[in-house]
């Protein structure tokens, strides 16, 4: 449970975040992205900052932020550059899971150093054949003794290889029906104390047009031996259950992340539309490009207050998949549409590495992606209205 925040406090910390976005990750994102360079600096800073403590409560070292303060931390973010966002994102899911779902063994043994970022990580579902569907994954976990021996492969990891552990989701019984009864969970750290990658795991980044100097990467397990006890929550065929249960959370990181990619990229035309002049006047004076900054604009806000209302029942730890879903698919969608117009806004410059706004353009689309796909959001959206609404 989130902890209780003053309007002050919030005020205090977002303050904080902002002055760390402006000072150190926009002045190198444009270097590090085109480097596809991994920011080794603001990892340490973001441990200083707490940001891998974000969501963690207190007692376990965390700082207990409510969504509605996470998701504001998220929007600065990626308004600068949304890569970073992911690093500790993916790692606040697997957090998240282990401390709704964990034993409190689990809890007390893995949560503390989650939160100081001495473990980091984040969740591996998808896998090469499945990603939406869940229930069809390939990967097992047999049961040896006091171990469970796991094989098979999952793909677009998020901080497999600079991290250190993973939340996996495994087939512990291939014959059960439904087929979700039949998958489970575990807590694995993927390196040794020197952080070389422990025997039976295989890591190799896979390449991106977007979300760069972030490692994206395909995870093999070969007969991969995990000890029993970092089973999710001490029990067989509740992963499924596990894994969706966090996706709330990370449906409103990425609508966070998708909003901050489009306060980014109309900052950006909005400062470009008054420095560019054309026909003797800036084109912010030109009904064509107004017509655009003004479209932005509001989809930008509609999108903060759909982000607002989704973490505020997440919050109050009321059901909020419609809520999710809708702020997730409007602001995903907000972000590709400013990032296009921002193009079109910069016109030939836009395609010049030399100005950011392309790379807000490569990143946006990764939002109506991942995290469920924008047709998952939407047929969620209208299960979800019609179920509310019975006649």
């Amino acid at each position: 449970m989130s902890e209780v925040y003053s309007k002050e406090d919030e005020l205090a910390i977002l303050d904080m975040i902002n002055k760390w976005v402006d000072n150190e990750v926009f002045p190198i994102a444009k270097e590090y992205d085109q480097a596809d360079k991994y920011p080794h600096e603001l990892v340490e800073q973001m441990k200083e900052l707490g940001l891998f403590g974000a969501t963690i409560g207190s007692e376990f070292g965390g700082m207990g932020l409510p969504a509605s303060i996470y998701a504001k931390i998220v929007i600065k973010v990626a308004s600068a550059w949304m890569a970073p966002g992911g690093i500790f994102n993916s790692h606040l899911i697997q957090a998240s899971t282990i401390e709704r779902c964990g034993t409190q063994e689990q809890k007390e043994r893995i949560l503390p150093r989650m939160a100081i970022g001495e473990l980091r990580g984040g969740i591996a579902l998808t896998e090469p054949n499945a990603g939406s569907d869940l229930q069809a994954i390939s990967t097992t976990a047999k049961r040896d003794g006091d171990d469970y021996i796991i094989n098979g492969a999952k793909t677009w990891i998020t901080n497999s290889m600079n991290g250190n552990s993973l939340a996996v989701l495994v087939k512990t019984d291939t014959e059960i029906q439904p087929r979700h009864k039949g998958t489970s969970l575990f807590f694995i750290e993927t390196k040794d104390s020197e952080g070389n990658v422990l025997p039976g795991i295989e890591i190799t980044k896979m390449k991106k047009m977007g979300y760069k100097a972030i490692d994206t990467c395909e995870v093999v397990f070969t007969d991969f031996r995990v000890s029993a006890d970092n089973l999710i929550g001490g029990e067989e065929g509740k992963g499924f259950l596990q894994a969706i249960g966090g996706l709330e959370l990370g449906r409103i990181n990425v609508a966070a992340r998708g909003a901050g990619i489009a306060q980014g990229a109309l900052d950006l035309s909005v400062r470009y539309a008054q420095e560019r002049q054309t026909f003797g006047k800036p084109i912010a004076d030109h009904q064509a490009i107004q017509l655009k900054l003004g479209e932005m604009a509001a989809k930008v806000e509609a999108s903060r207050l759909l982000i607002e209302q989704a973490a505020a029942k997440f919050d109050a730890e009321e059901r909020c998949d419609m809520e999710a879903g809708m702020a997730k698919y409007f602001a995903s969608e907000t972000g590709v549409f400013c990032a296009q117009e921002g193009m079109r806004i910069f016109g030939g410059y836009s395609y010049s590495v030399e100005y950011d706004i392309e790379r807000y353009y490569r990143d946006a689309m990764l939002m109506c992606i991942g995290e469920g796909t924008n047709e998952m959001q939407r047929m969620i959206i209208a299960k979800q209205l019609i179920a509310r609404n019975k006649i």
